[in-house]
């Protein structure tokens, strides 16, 4: 071809349209990014784990509300457990979305804006079979560990206490040493010592000048407390008959049948009627084995004291020494092993029941018997339900996906 044609009279390569088309055709764009799918597919693997941890603080907790474990095969299951879960993690799955090369950017927009294989039923399709095996795998595992519940049954046999209060009554117990009176501070005194000795059997007896069995021995311990609570003065002749209290509530005590026999004897004054001096009363209770604490009442020094009834019934108050026969309080209680106490005061009293209640302690004989029950059903049930999910998820809802 000569040389020295124009330029713009050679051939030119061809442009045409379809030309662009090919060498369209030949490039490989990047597949569209599926963000939601990848979200999904990360969250449902993660079900597997989140069921494991969740069955390890079940157990914990079970094993704190007293369960116990019963076999060791258990520990095998956990092991397939734990390989199955570490494989679910590091094995290339089988139905990892498809990764399509495109060979057309036209193509790639027509396809995307219909359904893809990595939507959220190729995703579940994947994980959700594995979970409920997972869930099995744990299920079967617990029922071999045997768990079972224990409950624990006290058969409680007691050496009882048979009680008698003795209360003095006479007009001094209404002086003023204690507020609001000697008399309404021993009743309350009382009544929350007869609360503290709950499986004990009680009695009161009540004494003035004479005495009578305010409340029978019982075990029925509202009863004591109303009993206590409607003692008053004045209701029997005057004076203050320590012996004949105390050999009324020997009388009491001497047919009972109980380990142990106790009189709390509480007056304020010194022995000055009745027919029975105290110590012989106090020889009576040693011989039927019966220990008496006896309590003096009153403040030391003077105290104000009714001294006269007033026509109108009232009682006249003044300053009276206080005389407590001491050494024949002491005596009777020594007499019967026991101890003398001396309250001056509210507070003194109360100790003084605290103190007696801390010595007169009620023995228990107690045998435990053990009943355990298998817990294990509740575990085997959760397996038969996962093994039938990872079933029918394979066979029906994605099983299009699983094949």
């Amino acid at each position: 071809m000569p040389s020295n044609l124009p330029r713009e009279n050679f051939p030119r390569a061809p442009t045409s349209r379809s030309s662009k088309r090919t060498l369209t055709l030949c490039s490989t764009p990047k597949p569209p990014t599926m963000t939601r799918a990848k979200w999904m597919l990360g969250l449902v693997r993660a079900l597997p784990h989140g069921v494991v941890g969740l069955a390890v603080v079940a157990a914990w907790l079970a094993f704190r509300g007293g369960m116990e474990w019963n076999s060791e095969w258990g520990w095998l299951g956990i092991g397939v457990l734990a390989v199955h879960t570490l494989l679910r993690i590091v094995r290339p799955k089988r139905h990892e979305p498809a990764v399509l090369h495109w060979s057309s950017s036209e193509l790639a927009t027509d396809v995307t804006a219909g359904p893809r294989l990595a939507d959220w039923r190729s995703v579940m399709g994947m994980e959700v079979p594995a979970v409920c095996r997972t869930a099995a795998l744990l299920g079967l595992s617990v029922a071999l560990f045997r768990p079972q519940t224990a409950s624990t049954i006290e058969d409680m046999t007691r050496e009882g206490i048979d009680m008698v209060l003795a209360m003095d009554l006479s007009a001094s117990m209404l002086s003023r040493d204690f507020r609001p009176n000697r008399l309404e501070n021993a009743k309350n005194v009382a009544m929350d010592f007869v609360d503290s000795r709950p499986f004990d059997r009680i009695g009161v007896i009540a004494y003035e000048g004479e005495a009578f069995t305010q409340v029978p021995i019982t075990s029925d311990h509202i009863v004591v407390k109303n009993g206590i609570s409607t003692l008053e003065t004045g209701q029997l002749q005057g004076g203050t008959a320590i012996g004949t209290g105390l050999a009324v509530a020997v009388n009491r005590l001497r047919e009972s049948k109980a380990a142990s026999k106790v009189i709390v004897l509480l007056t304020d004054g010194e022995n000055n009627a009745g027919q029975i001096e105290p110590m012989d009363a106090a020889q009576l209770a040693n011989l039927n084995n019966i220990r008496v604490y006896t309590i003096g009442v009153g403040t030391v020094g003077k105290a104000k004291s009714p001294v006269a009834i007033l026509p109108n019934g009232q009682y006249k108050y003044d300053w009276v020494d206080v005389r407590i026969d001491e050494d024949v309080l002491q005596g009777m209680a020594s007499l019967t092993g026991a101890r003398y106490f001396r309250a001056t005061n509210a507070d003194k009293l109360k100790e003084i029941y605290r103190e007696i209640d801390t010595l007169e302690k009620t023995e228990f004989n107690v045998l435990k018997y053990q009943r355990k029950s298998e817990a294990s059903e509740g575990w085997i049930l959760m397996a038969f339900v996962s093994l039938m999910l990872e079933f029918l998820t394979r066979t029906t809802l994605f099983k299009s996906v699983a094949e």
